[in-house]
């Protein structure tokens, strides 16, 4: 055996490395890239929060990297309660995270959508280590892609008859502070007469196919509660929600058209 022709360990390994550095997409250098296969090529218009209801970080990496009861699931971003970001898809890739939803005249959510999933059981308060490390990857994402500030949006809100995350806990009014998501001003105004909370509901964004979920949907996102019913202020809030949507500075997208109800 000639070992002369043999190349060298160092040359092996930076081989190898240059190879991995190949065939891995670009990832945001804010996170620890954990690929995950589970995706298909998409464009992005909206930003999705999940928590996972589950006990870990760790249990939250493997399900995304394999699947769950209903099958392969994936996202973007995974945010642990110490603030630790992982990327598992390039934001360029359709991600496995929204399933079947609606918001506004949009259907296709994971093919319009980034996902990011909060390690978060459901039923506790977010770590403060994991909003900072949120409201740090949102600046970053909605500045490189062009997102305006009322395209992060709760999972609950485009399957709200089946899903309710991030739950009552999560801080919406602390995003809107610091110039992330949709919330009410204050002092609210009172709406005009003929007002029509149904439309204002709809002009938001909600799917009103099933109203009661829709309801609970508002109620958990701008209200602090799951009521199915209307609640006394909700006309108030959802008067100033729309003010603001039809109002949108110059270079954000137009709102959404609210059909006639059926």
């Amino acid at each position: 055996m000639n070992l002369r022709r043999l190349p060298s360990l160092g040359a092996v390994a930076l081989a190898l490395v240059l190879a991995g550095c190949a065939s891995a997409p670009p990832h945001n250098p804010l996170a620890q890239w954990r690929g995950s296969p589970n995706f298909n090529e998409r464009r992005a218009q909206l930003i999705v929060l999940h928590h996972t209801q589950m006990d870990s970080v760790g249990e939250a990496l493997r399900t995304l990297q394999t699947a769950n009861s209903q099958g392969k699931v994936s996202a973007h971003y995974l945010i642990g309660e110490d603030g630790r970001i992982y990327q598992l898809v390039a934001e360029e890739r359709r991600a496995w995270h929204a399933g079947a939803g609606r918001w506004g005249d949009v259907s296709d959510l994971n093919s319009a959508s980034i996902g990011i999933e909060l390690d978060n059981d459901g039923s506790e308060p977010f770590a403060e280590a994991q909003i900072q490390s949120l409201l740090r990857l949102l600046a970053d994402l909605t500045r490189r892609l062009g997102l305006p500030p009322q395209a992060i949006l709760a999972h609950g809100d485009l399957a709200p008859e089946r899903k309710s995350d991030p739950s009552v806990q999560f801080p919406w009014k602390r995003l809107a502070e610091a110039g992330f998501g949709l919330w009410p001003r204050e002092p609210l105004a009172a709406p005009p007469p003929g007002f029509d909370p149904w439309a204002a509901l709809r002009l938001v964004g909600y799917d009103l196919r099933d109203p009661g979920a829709a309801l609970a949907a508002f109620h958990r996102r701008f209200r602090g509660n799951e009521a199915r019913d209307w609640q006394p202020g909700d006309a108030e809030v959802l008067y100033d929600l729309q003010r603001q949507l039809v109002a949108l500075p110059e270079g954000a997208p137009p709102p959404l058209p609210a059909p006639p109800l059926r």
